[in-house]
């Protein structure tokens, strides 16, 4: 599974990339023209008749600037075109005539997404444009190799409830399902979670017995366990193999499987657990 998902995730990876930076540049200005400014926004100020107006300024959290002259300006919920218009009509109003004022929008933090757990750059992203799940992956650089099967997206509703929303990597990546790429919004947390690492141990008539290191989303059957230990050997007896496993107070089981009827398709295949023991027999014939 691991590798399957890597070897998609790069594939769409690339995509995403080009989505994320290589957007049209009409796209992107249509973005900026219709961008709200907010708190936090980091932005470049030019006045072409006062050059010591020029200054690059953070919008504070009540949504003001501070600039010489003009003293505390709210611009916050303006346009970009917006503030240039009240910045120009203030210093027109005062001090020059024919104000050219322009504004540069070098960081939308008030337009951002956090991206948290098994990537490799987690972090806050800017939200620029219409973004989708994988595109916000792929500007945190991917994923890990500790990532899980599964990632969540915690989503804050009108009411102030924040919903959590699972979304299946296996069906995203490997089945190709776009329903699960979904459109991110202003301040969505995406969570990756660490998958953590279990030992499986098998034994006896095998090719390569010993410790098995698997993903606890991974879902390890005695099948799938057997055949990662090489298979059965010619003398094994696949109608007798055990399980031994202990509980949380301690206490083993011993389970005994006749593996040939899940072969068949006559029982169901079992799911292992962390620090299960699978001991295949010898054949007495």
């Amino acid at each position: 599974m691991k590798r399957k998902i890597h070897f998609v995730f790069l594939l769409t990876l690339s995509t995403a990339l080009f989505l994320v930076v290589g957007f049209s540049q009409q796209e992107r200005e249509s973005f900026v023209k219709e961008y709200f400014i907010g708190a936090r926004d980091l932005l470049e100020i030019k006045v072409f008749e006062l050059p010591e107006l020029n200054q690059t300024v953070r919008v504070s959290e009540d949504g003001t600037i501070t600039l010489p002259l003009l003293g505390s300006v709210m611009i916050g919920g303006l346009t970009k075109d917006g503030v240039e218009r009240k910045l120009a009509g203030m210093l027109e109003a005062k001090y020059i005539k024919d104000a050219q004022v322009s504004i540069f929008i070098r960081e939308y933090q008030s337009k951002q997404v956090s991206v948290i757990g098994a990537v490799e750059k987690p972090g806050m992203y800017e939200l620029v444009g219409r973004r989708t799940l994988l595109q916000m992956i792929s500007a945190a650089g991917g994923f890990t190799e500790k990532a899980g099967n599964q990632l969540f997206v915690l989503r804050e509703g009108r009411s102030g409830i924040t919903a959590s929303i699972e979304i299946d990597l296996e069906d995203l990546l490997i089945n190709g399902n776009q329903k699960l790429n979904i459109p991110m919004q202003v301040n969505d947390v995406i969570n990756v979670p660490v998958d953590k690492m279990i030992h499986i141990y098998v034994f006896g008539e095998v090719k390569q017995p010993g410790a098995l290191a698997v993903k606890v989303s991974d879902k390890v059957t005695l099948l799938q366990a057997i055949a990662q230990a090489g298979g059965t050997t010619e003398d094994a007896s696949k109608s007798r193999v055990t399980i031994k496993r202990k509980d949380n107070n301690g206490k083993e089981t011993k389970t005994i499987v006749n593996l040939k009827d899940i072969i068949k398709g006559k029982k169901p295949d079992v799911e292992l657990k962390e620090g299960d023991v699978v001991y295949v027999p010898e054949s007495i014939f």
